[in-house]
């Protein structure tokens, strides 16, 4: 069955084109013109244009010229309304699409940056995967549009096929294009529930060291070379010789040296999993991290960068 579909399809890309051509992944910037727009009439329309001839009908029935007139008059409306809503989406551009992180199973927000031509796109409605977000542009103005992408598995995933449509002006027409880029976009690892926490060095934790910091430690005796602003000039002026503030503040978190060979006990997904857990561990509280991979060896270091580089590296992971 599948072989006769894809059989079919061959054969419709090379007969009918038109139908065809811009169903396939195409780079950006897309824009959309009259090859690539199609327009029927919606149903309301269909019964309007009942309508109109049973008026028509019955005009020339009766020889009434202003049933006639107006007949005419509605029907040169629709006709007309036919023009706007193909002139709604003629000309308009898709130029970028933006996307943030996401872990698998979450939804990830994608924006689409879309461009006017020469005339204003009135009441547009993007749709994909059955979310449905309207927008206008003005004329060579641009808008972004926010859309949630739905993700299951960690790893690339294209783009779904993306549908504009508008029934502008009267809903007598429903004119659409189909989109659909040639881009791919990158779902993170989910973490694991719970584990073990990773393997640290025995005297590992916080540890404090008087220095200069925020939080007062303790007085101690002058010594030539301590800046004057540290001097605590009310204590001194109880005692015989000057008094210096000393402050304490808890040095740097212990490193997290994370492995990919040190978890060879478990499957490469489960490897995957605990390091995206231990990675978010890390982040929760600015804890500095390593990360070694078979496809990368990333450095020591801490931060958002760091952790999204680290993601996207076990994101990549076959």
């Amino acid at each position: 069955m599948q072989e006769a579909l894809r059989r079919f399809r061959h054969w419709a890309e090379r007969r009918l084109p038109a139908l065809t051509r811009y169903r396939r992944p195409e780079s950006l910037p897309i824009l959309l013109h009259q090859r690539r727009i199609y327009i029927v009439p919606t149903a309301f329309g269909g019964a309007f244009t009942v309508l109109l001839m049973v008026m028509l009908t019955g005009a020339l029935n009766y020889s009434n010229n202003a049933a006639l007139m107006l007949t005419c008059m509605l029907g040169a409306a629709a006709s007309a309304s036919m023009l706007v809503a193909f002139r709604s989406l003629n000309g308009l551009r898709l130029t970028n699409v933006r996307h943030g992180h996401a872990i698998a199973g979450e939804p990830m927000v994608l924006q689409l940056v879309f461009v006017g031509g020469d005339h204003a796109h009135a009441s547009i409605h993007v749709e994909m995967d059955g979310q449905i977000e309207a927008f206008a542009v003005a004329a060579q103005g641009e808008v972004v549009v926010s859309m949630n992408l739905p993700t299951e598995h960690r790893g690339w995933q294209p783009l779904p096929r993306i549908k504009l449509w508008s029934n502008w002006p009267l809903g007598l027409f429903h004119a659409w294009s189909w989109i659909h880029p040639d881009q791919s976009v990158l779902v993170w690892p989910h973490p694991e529930t719970g584990g073990p926490p990773p393997a640290m060095p025995a005297q590992g934790g916080k540890q404090q060291r008087l220095h200069h910091g925020e939080d007062i430690a303790a007085l101690r005796a002058y010594r030539v070379g301590d800046p004057q602003r540290h001097i605590a000039w009310k204590h001194s002026a109880r005692h015989e010789s000057l008094l210096v503030k000393d402050f304490e503040q808890p040095e740097a978190q212990e490193e997290w040296l994370l492995d990919w060979r040190q978890l060879s006990q478990l499957v490469p997904e489960m490897r995957i999993e605990r390091l995206a857990r231990w990675l978010g561990e890390a982040e929760a509280v600015g804890r500095p991290t390593s990360l070694w991979l078979p496809i990368e060896d990333i450095s020591l270091g801490h931060g958002r960068s760091h952790y999204a580089h680290c993601m996207n590296a076990l994101a990549r992971l076959p």
